[in-house]
């Protein structure tokens, strides 16, 4: 079976990514309009700048060069995942510890399917998440397995 591109990527910038000291938090790569579009989404402590994303694009530009996995013409762009960044890893949600944030489930629990809420817990296989309903603080234990997206949420 035969590599995803973001599998391929992911592989070509990691090197990089040591290098430069930065963290990927997600290759993305998909088509919108007539265009094809390669996210990569990198991090570090304290956040990136434009010269950290410019470095990358520099370099892993070059090894897509070479070893041209990517048979489409295609958009590369590299960016700071933002403040709503997704959770997708258990070192993404132990960093998140304390943060409020976003979960969708792929079925529902306590017949909800989307929660927001600080999130107060994570051991590998379930988050707890402190949501308020009606006033009321209340835990919310979400099974690891069953979370389709997860990501920090602003609130105002």
């Amino acid at each position: 079976m035969s590599k995803k591109v973001t599998e391929i990527v992911e592989e070509l910038v990691a090197p990089i990514l040591v290098e430069l000291e930065l963290e990927l938090v997600e290759v993305e790569y998909a088509k919108e309009g007539k265009s094809w579009f390669l996210r990569v989404f990198i991090d570090k402590e304290g956040g990136v700048d434009i010269e950290d994303c410019g470095q990358v694009s520099e370099k892993l530009g070059e090894k897509l060069d070479e070893a041209d996995p990517i048979p489409q013409n295609y958009f590369l762009e590299v960016s700071s995942p933002g403040a709503e960044r997704p959770l997708k890893k258990d070192k993404d949600f132990q960093k998140a510890i304390g943060k409020n944030v976003y979960i969708k489930t792929y079925e529902p629990i306590l017949d909800e399917k989307e929660f927001e809420g600080i999130l107060t817990g994570f051991d590998g296989n379930e988050i707890a998440l402190e949501v308020t309903i009606k006033t009321k603080k209340k835990t919310v234990v979400i099974p690891y397995e069953k979370v389709a997206k997860a990501r920090l949420a602003v609130t105002f």
